[in-house]
């Protein structure tokens, strides 16, 4: 074995419930996400077991996410989105009867959506199960992130926030798996000098960072992404490597841009009738995605063509193999200059396999297969087993870095976004004078300094400003912004000069219902 390859898939949503609305559209992206990316992922690992496929990958769940995928409200209601699908896969199958192309595909949908229902059943509608029984059978390490996907970098004037995500996210880890977790995803692979010794605090032994972050770490590291360093407290960095991800992410260059692959933003939801899609839209009111789509990228200035699943799913394969050739070729490189078999440590959104890019699971599929049954010069395994086999690197401290727009922070504090971080600095330095006023707070004072403290964490999103930069939902994300820093504000109010609404307590405890057992203390 000359070297190794780590695939990390960063799997993160907001966390998005509104039990006060009996369907909301922004709650139809975790539905999208466990129909098109995480059940894909469930029936890989499963496919994998059945086959002795000794592939091993790193799967990061956010808590947020793993609240929404433990809520039996989300589950309940994807349940029921899942069906609705189903019925218009069999609608589309009877109104495309007379074409044979538009049939066969409604055809598949009708069985990949069917065959994503019974996997569903067959694990409870628990997914997080799923995940930990393929974590205990050690195909699979799972790793945190922060609390809430805050921006860590950003929270630097205020270290007791940032040791609150850190300390949340490692509590809510163990309630979901029943271990500490030993990695963790820096919420957009965004890295500040001091971020460590919280990591340390929490017993999380590695962390990913973007490339450059890496290679401008002092002094500069020896063997380049090639290999991770240690920070000056012994917590280990490992960066991302520059070529594996250009391959996937590149505009222009990416594999999930091939004319063959099927076409994002080509669904019925907006092609058809709206009278005969309304009933499954995500929002009854307005078009929409409904997954179902019959068009491929194609390219150029003409019309769409239709979507072939053979072709797609030959390019996928094509692809694997042109991306093991060129790992294999970084390998032999770099080998022989190392005094260790190299590592490429290629960290994605999980979100980008099987949702932005329809067959990216088949292609990790491929590509796994591949590694394992067609080759013997590179294996996969994941940093903690790095770590395991080679204990002994170099000591370096990484550069401020993340992986967004020019590198550093430029998406999360702008001309868009910037007016949200005076109000986050005053709610966070009241959240610790909160801590010291009441640090053994019992029953009502408890519970509203426990909702305080959840109300904070969700303000301090990283998906609210990413939101207002891109001009997606923004009215959705200011709302979310100013909601949570408003109810922070009035439970401080209630804690320090009036009395507790009990009532009105008990009512956002149940819709911001995420980390029950939050520890208040983790501010002081």
């Amino acid at each position: 074995m000359q070297g190794y390859l780590s695939i990390i898939l960063h799997a993160h949503l907001p966390f998005v419930r509104h039990p006060e609305h009996e369907k909301f559209l922004e709650e139809s992206w975790l539905f999208e996400a466990i129909t098109e990316t995480y059940l894909p992922l469930v029936q890989i690992f499963e496919n994998w077991r059945r086959d002795q496929i000794p592939a091993r990958i790193t799967l990061s769940l956010s808590p947020t996410l793993c609240s929404m995928l433990l809520d039996k409200l989300l589950c309940d209601r994807y349940a029921r989105h899942l069906d609705g699908l189903i019925e218009l896969a069999e609608k589309e199958i009877h109104r495309t009867h007379w074409d044979r192309a538009y049939r066969d595909l409604a055809w598949m949908y009708h069985h990949r959506l069917s065959l994503a229902r019974e996997t569903w059943r067959h694990h409870g509608g628990n997914l997080i199960s799923a995940f930990k029984q393929f974590q205990d059978e050690g195909r699979l390490e799972i790793i945190t992130t922060a609390a809430t996907h805050g921006l860590l970098p950003l929270m630097a004037n205020h270290p007791p926030s940032i040791r609150a995500q850190i300390l949340t996210a490692r509590d809510h880890y163990r309630s979901c798996f029943g271990r500490d977790p030993r990695g963790i995803w820096l919420p957009e692979c965004a890295y500040l000098g001091g971020v460590e010794q919280y990591l340390q605090e929490a017993n999380i032994r590695w962390f990913t960072l973007d490339t450059h972050g890496l290679l401008h770490a002092q002094p500069r590291p020896r063997y380049g992404t090639l290999a991770p360093v240690f920070t000056p407290n012994g917590v280990a960095a490992f960066g991302r490597d520059f070529d594996s991800s250009r391959q996937v992410w590149s505009k222009h260059e990416g594999y999930p841009g091939d004319s063959r692959y099927r076409d994002f933003y080509r669904d019925i939801g907006f092609d058809l009738d709206f009278e005969y899609v309304r009933p499954h839209l995500p929002s009854p009111e307005n078009r929409g995605f409904t997954g179902i789509k019959y068009f491929r990228i194609t390219g150029g200035d003409g019309p769409k063509e239709i979507y072939r699943r053979d072709e797609a799913l030959a390019a996928a394969s094509s692809h694997a193999q042109h991306f093991l050739d060129e790992r294999l070729a970084q390998i032999r490189a770099a080998a022989p200059l190392l005094d260790r078999p190299p590592i490429i440590v290629a960290p994605y959104d999980a979100e980008l396999f099987g949702h932005w890019w329809y067959e990216g699971p088949e292609f990790l599929d491929f590509l796994a297969r591949k590694i394992c049954n067609e080759q013997k010069e590179i294996s996969l395994l994941t940093p903690g087993e790095y770590l395991h086999r080679h204990p002994t690197n170099q000591i370096a401290a990484p550069g401020a870095s993340s992986w967004g727009e020019e590198g550093y922070w430029r998406v999360w504090l702008n001309e868009s976004n910037e007016w949200i971080y005076p109000h986050l600095q005053i709610a966070q330095e009241r959240m610790t004078d909160l801590v010291r006023k009441f640090p053994a707070a019992e029953g009502l004072r408890a519970r509203a300094l426990k909702q305080a403290a959840r109300e904070l964490l969700l303000a301090q999103a990283s998906d609210w400003p990413f939101i207002l930069r891109a001009g997606t939902s923004s009215e959705y994300a200011r709302r979310r912004v100013k909601d949570h820093l408003l109810r922070f504000i009035a439970l401080h109010e209630q804690l320090t000069v009036t009395r507790i609404d009990e009532k009105w307590l008990r009512e956002i405890e149940a819709r911001d219902n995420l980390f029950p057992d939050v520890d208040w203390n983790y501010w002081k």
